[in-house]
């Protein structure tokens, strides 16, 4: 009974849906649907400054809408309608504009039906760069900019530039130049010109011009940070000034504390005014690996009584008229005078008697030298101070730290007692004569003949002493007077075999570590180049010993 109740019902609503269609009038059904959006037959390219779209036909599209954009479509570069799916969008798509060299461009596509309702959603179709504009100029590396100037550089050859023109960052079709210059036939030659009266800290857009005004080449140049603003109140700029009496003239007007850059490359004379006040001199930048220098004979002069609280010298050569009587400094004042600091930071000293001698009433704090090089000096050696007696000329704390030094015939000498000599990550080659000495402190024995507070040796490198006489005795006189009760420590030093101390001298605990082979097979070249970088690649001391230029990185 209940299964045929079931049925009949069954029955029923199929008679009621046929006559439902029966009832309705005949109507055409439509397929018609959305596009699927574009896809790529292959990737993306491009060639020179242009970009290939090459899209998979849509047979139902009848045309497309591809966009550019270089910044993910925040913003569109460029919009087209096209009526095929492969596409180059170049100059002639783009009614006489053009995309940028070597640049990244993003891409998407739309495509369109006969009735719009059903066009694609948009695709992306990825991203592509540009090639770089085929030039024969030299991609700029760090040593090609400083702060107010760049040194643009190209390929020599049958293309002759003319002219190179400064543009501003954001002028990417270099429309407006900035400044314009002209190349000499010696820069063309040598294939570079230094552009100058650039801006600190900004990016600028550089490019090369052939005689006929084609251009070869540009790329961006950022500037960096100023040495020393040379805008701020204090400062005497002669960046621009190669007089060699230039700096002897800028100590007249320098103020207290004040700042003299000078002229990257050029020479100057050690000044005959007197240093009478606290005072930085350095250099410029500049490119190329020449230092300015300083010509020195008898030594600066420092005002006799004066009291300054430092004189510091940066990125200068100081060389020598000779080895027999020359001197960075020299005074032998009758009134007490006294230098709370001297110091030469990343500088190059040689070919002199001594680079600080100092007598009578002259009295330094703390002298500094580091990262720097000093060689080819005398009898008076990196120091020494020359008056016996109470109340003498002095120097109170030594510090030399991060250098090399070279071929010195005696190394720190002293009639008064000192409170502190270190000396740490240096490498010292043949210092000290067989008739020199490291270390001298002969003032009056127990009285005026140490260090109080200790000498501190720490990760150096010693070899065996100049032999200047060229009597091929290479032993080092470690200590040669005084110094009775003053502690050594040495840490992390070694000394080569060929080092070795005239009996009696002997410096406790140095060395700490010991190399087994000479210095010929330690560094590449010490005697005649100056070159301390470690020909022996096993040596254990090649990354944490020594002036740390020469260490293996």
């Amino acid at each position: 009974m209940k299964k045929s109740y079931i049925k009949q019902s069954i029955l029923l609503a199929v008679s009621a849906l046929g006559l439902l269609f029966a009832c309705k009038p005949e109507e055409e059904i439509t397929a018609e649907t959305r596009l699927f959006r574009p896809v790529l037959n292959k990737d993306l390219s491009a060639k020179n400054n242009t970009i290939i779209v090459n899209m998979a036909n849509i047979k139902a599209a009848v045309g497309y809408t591809v966009e550019v954009s270089r910044d993910t479509f925040k913003t569109v570069d460029y919009k087209v309608d096209v009526d095929t799916n492969y596409v180059v969008v170049d100059q002639t798509l783009l009614k006489g504009e053009s995309l940028f060299w070597n640049t990244q461009y993003q891409v998407r596509a739309t495509a369109h039906a006969a009735n719009t309702q059903y066009d694609s959603k948009l695709s992306d179709l990825g991203g592509v760069r540009t090639e770089k504009f085929p030039t024969i100029m030299t991609t700029p590396t760090a040593s090609d900019v400083i702060d107010v100037a760049a040194r643009v550089r190209w390929t020599t050859g049958s293309t002759v530039i003319a002219k190179i023109k400064v543009f501003a960052k954001t002028d990417l079709k270099l429309a407006t130049p900035l400044a314009s210059y002209d190349v000499t036939d010696a820069e063309q030659k040598a294939g570079a010109k230094i552009i100058s009266k650039l801006a600190p800290l900004t990016t600028y857009q550089l490019a090369i011009y052939s005689a006929d005004g084609a251009i070869r080449g540009w790329d961006n140049y950022t500037t960096i940070q100023r040495a020393v603003d040379t805008s701020q109140p204090g400062v005497i700029d002669l960046s621009e000034n190669d007089d060699p009496n230039a700096l002897n003239n800028a100590l007249t007007s320098v103020v207290e504390g004040g700042i003299i850059v000078l002229k990257k490359g050029a020479t100057y004379v050690m000044p005959t005014n007197n240093f009478d006040k606290s005072v930085t001199v350095t250099s410029a930048y500049g490119f190329g690996d020449q230092k300015t220098i300083i010509t020195t004979s008898g030594g600066g002069n420092i005002a006799n009584g004066a009291s300054i609280k430092y004189l510091k010298f940066s990125n200068i050569e100081f060389i020598g008229a000779d080895i027999a009587g020359s001197y960075i400094f020299n005074p032998n004042l009758a009134t007490t005078t006294t230098i709370g600091e001297l110091s030469f930071d990343n500088c190059i000293m040689s070919n002199m008697r001594g680079i600080l001698r100092i007598r009578a009433k002259v009295f330094i704090t703390n002298y500094i030298i580091k990262n720097s090089i000093v060689y080819q000096i005398g009898g008076y050696g990196v120091l020494t101070t020359d008056t016996d007696g109470d109340a003498q000329a002095a120097v109170d704390n030594i510090l030399l730290q991060t250098s090399t030094f070279s071929k010195i015939n005696i190394f720190l000498v002293s009639r008064q007692n000192s409170k502190s000599v270190v000396v740490e990550d240096c490498t010292l080659s043949e210092i000290a004569t067989n008739q020199g000495s490291l270390f001298q402190w002969r003032g009056t024995a127990g009285v005026r003949s140490n260090v109080t507070g200790g000498i501190h040796i720490s990760n150096c490198i010693f070899g065996h002493a100049w032999d200047q006489a060229g009597t091929s005795l290479l032993t080092v006189r470690g200590k040669s007077a005084g110094l009775e009760t003053t502690t050594f420590t040495v840490l992390n030093t070694y000394t080569t075999s060929d080092f070795g101390y005239v009996v009696g001298t002997e410096i406790p605990g140095l060395p700490s570590l010991t190399y087994a082979k000479k210095a010929t097979d330690l560094w590449v070249s010490p005697y005649s180049g100056l070159n301390f970088n470690f020909k022996d690649t096993a040596f254990s001391g090649r990354r944490d010993s020594g002036d740390p230029r020469w260490r293996v990185k």
